[in-house]
Parts: structure tokens; C-alpha cells; sequence
């Protein structure tokens, strides 16, 4: 990333706590992606270009502001690998503008880095509650543990079991009223980001269980 000209030597980071639900205006084809136009009103405020967003958990870059939101381009590879490629104008995404120095760290360590792509297989009521079902790949359930942490389209959430194709977690009025899940999720394509600890540990121990120790 580069700022006023400057190399920056840390990257954005996120917590998972979504600041508000933002509504694609408009989505322009490009030859090489797309220009997505969110409009939003806590996000927008003291925003820049030049800073990082995440949208529906996706770390991007804010290219253009207006009165009443900002704007994104995504390349290809981004469309491809998130649910980004599946929003329209008149979507709701979330939002989260990155962290600053002295923040709360409310949720977990989020990098806005999508591993994958998952679909909300089912939507259980408990009470006020809900349980969540969500599919994913054998290559992202590694890190996948029960009472671990997984960002679900950007929101930092607190795996209640694993299943042998995916998890399930929990989710209270204010996480379904002030986010994109909940009742209306049902069957929708969500961004999967795992926890880093768990990636970090995961690429240390490999070598070890793979045998021979580190080469």
C-alpha cells in the first residue's frame, strides 16, 4: 500500500465488529473487474482515498469519495475469490474502516484477507437466537475449531461446533440487526476468513507433522 506517496510498512487490520451495513448504489463493469459505488453514512465520516475498508470482510481501497459514500475497485482475482463477484446495486454490505493505533480490539485479529468462499446452509431459531450453518472447504476447516474465531462476510464470530463440511455459530439480535446475517441469509454466498494464529501455527508446526522437521 502506498499513502501520500509514502510506502507504509504495516497493513490494515480489523477487528470483525461491523460499524454499519452500507448499500451498493451502483456496480460499473470494468475490462478488469468492477468499480463498486457504497453508500453509507458512519463509515464515510473522516474517510480518505487511500484508506482501507472492508467490505463484506474484503480489505479494499477507497478511490473516490462522494456526499454520501465512497468508492472501491475490485480486480478480477477479487470477484473470483469473494462473494463480492455476487453484489448488486441495491446489496447490503458490510462495513468496517480499518483500525487505529489505540483502538479496542473488540473481536478478533482480522487481516480482511477472504480464504474462501462458504454458502449459509441453514438458519436454526434458539429463542432470540440463531444458529448458522455455513458450508466450507476442507482446505479452510483446518483452522476451523470449535469455541475458536472465523470472520463470516466480515464479521468476527465464535464457532459453536465443526461439522465434517463446515460449522455452525451463533448469532444474537444485535449481530443479525446490525449486520448482513440472520434470517435473511439463508442460502447466501458468504466470505470465510480463519483465524491467523491459527494459519501462523498451522504453516510452523507442517513441517513437523509432515516429518523431517523444518528443511
Amino acid at each position: 500500500m502506498v499513502l501520500s506517496g509514502r510506502p507504509s510498512i504495516l497493513r490494515p487490520m480489523f477487528t470483525g465488529l461491523i460499524e454499519e451495513i452500507g448499500t451498493v448504489r451502483e456496480r460499473v463493469p470494468r475490462a478488469a473487474g468492477a468499480h463498486l459505488v457504497i453508500v453509507c453514512d458512519r463509515v464515510r465520516d473522516g474517510l480518505a482515498i487511500g484508506d482501507s475498508v472492508a467490505v463484506d470482510g474484503a480489505c479494499l481501497t477507497v478511490v473516490a469519495l462522494d456526499g454520501d459514500g465512497f468508492a472501491v475497485d475490485c480486480v478480477e482475482e477479487t470477484l473470483r475469490r469473494t462473494s463480492l463477484g455476487d453484489r448488486e446495486a441495491g446489496d447490503g454490505v458490510n462495513l468496517e474502516r480499518a483500525l487505529r493505533m489505540g483502538d479496542r480490539l473488540g473481536g478478533h485479529i482480522v487481516q480482511g484477507h477472504v480464504d474462501g468462499t462458504g454458502a449459509v446452509r441453514a438458519i436454526t431459531p434458539e429463542g432470540d437466537s440463531v444458529r448458522m450453518s455455513v458450508t466450507a472447504a476442507p482446505d479452510l476447516l483446518r483452522y476451523v475449531v470449535e469455541k475458536g474465531s472465523i470472520t463470516v462476510d466480515g464479521v468476527s464470530l465464535t464457532v459453536a461446533s465443526r461439522e465434517p463440511d463446515g460449522f455452525t455459530v451463533a448469532l444474537i439480535p444485535h449481530t443479525m440487526g446490525a449486520t448482513t446475517l440472520g434470517a435473511g441469509a439463508g442460502g447466501r454466498r458468504v466470505n470465510l476468513e480463519a483465524d491467523v494464529v491459527a494459519k501462523y501455527v498451522d504453516a510452523l508446526a507442517r513441517p513437523y507433522v509432515d516429518g523431517g522437521g523444518p528443511s
